[in-house]
């Protein structure tokens, strides 16, 4: 059987290298498959999907540029394992009151610790859906924790990435970027 061939190879290469059979190391590696991991569909059904699934509202990507607004918030978080990056979510005051209020059934008249936190579980949700979309991806890189940023006139400043995934997306009447940064690869 084909299988028992691809064993037995494998256990002698393994035994060759000084492991004995218990021990089965196995390089993972995403250069291969860097189409399917910068692929903006992967972005887009992420979005889509936590927007529809959490907010119960429809969200399609837009051609246009964002509306800035004077105050913004931006949830950050971090990829860790066989890709580090970030994924970023940035959004104006109106946008970041709107997905806060759709979370947690609450109307919000400014920015306060609530909606840091929904901005920040929004973040977590997108980066954790669009890495599920490729196995290897989702099997071998973590999530940091959020980090939530608000203010006015503020940038944010990532070196030379491998790849960045960025687009800018419609609720309602509301706007918001989410970024995808891929700073390196196994």
């Amino acid at each position: 059987m084909l299988l028992n061939g691809v064993r037995t190879a494998a256990l002698a290469r393994s035994q060759r290298a000084g492991k004995d059979e218990t021990e089965c190391v196995m390089t993972v590696s995403l250069r291969e498959s860097v189409q399917l991991v910068s692929d903006p569909r992967n972005l887009d059904a992420s979005v889509e999907e936590v927007f529809q699934l959490m907010l119960g509202v429809d969200c399609k990507r837009e051609c246009s540029p964002p509306v800035h607004e004077a105050e913004s918030v931006t949830a950050v978080v971090g990829f860790g394992g066989v890709l580090s990056g970030a994924c970023v979510f940035r959004s104006g005051a109106r946008a970041a009151l709107r997905v806060a209020a759709l979370m947690t059934g609450m109307e919000f008249n400014g920015i306060d610790d609530t909606v840091m936190d929904a901005i920040g579980e929004i973040g977590n949700m997108l980066a954790g859906a669009w890495k599920g979309k490729v196995p290897n991806l989702a099997a071998n890189c973590g999530l940091s924790v959020p980090a939530v940023i608000s203010g006015r006139d503020y940038n944010l400043h990532v070196q030379a990435p491998e790849f960045q995934l960025h687009h800018v997306y419609r609720f309602e009447d509301a706007s918001f970027e989410v970024t995808i940064i891929c700073d390196g690869l196994q």
